[in-house]
């Protein structure tokens, strides 16, 4: 599955898991991204778009 959003461009960010005796490890944090169906110039198309830009109203969705 994809893993940045196709409208905002929010993709994965890394850093340190720190476990309760401070040993580091490194993890990934990744978008909410769904596979939806956008109106893009009057034509559908399906794209990853994040959860927040599926909120916010940037996308406009075929329904």
């Amino acid at each position: 599955m994809a893993r940045y959003c196709e409208v905002c461009g929010k993709g994965i960010s890394a850093g340190n898991q720190v476990s309760h005796s401070h040993r580091k490890t490194r993890r990934i944090w990744a978008p909410n991204v769904q596979r939806v169906r956008v109106l893009e110039n009057g034509t559908p198309k399906r794209k990853y778009v994040c959860t927040r830009c599926l909120r916010s109203g940037k996308v406009e969705r075929n329904v």
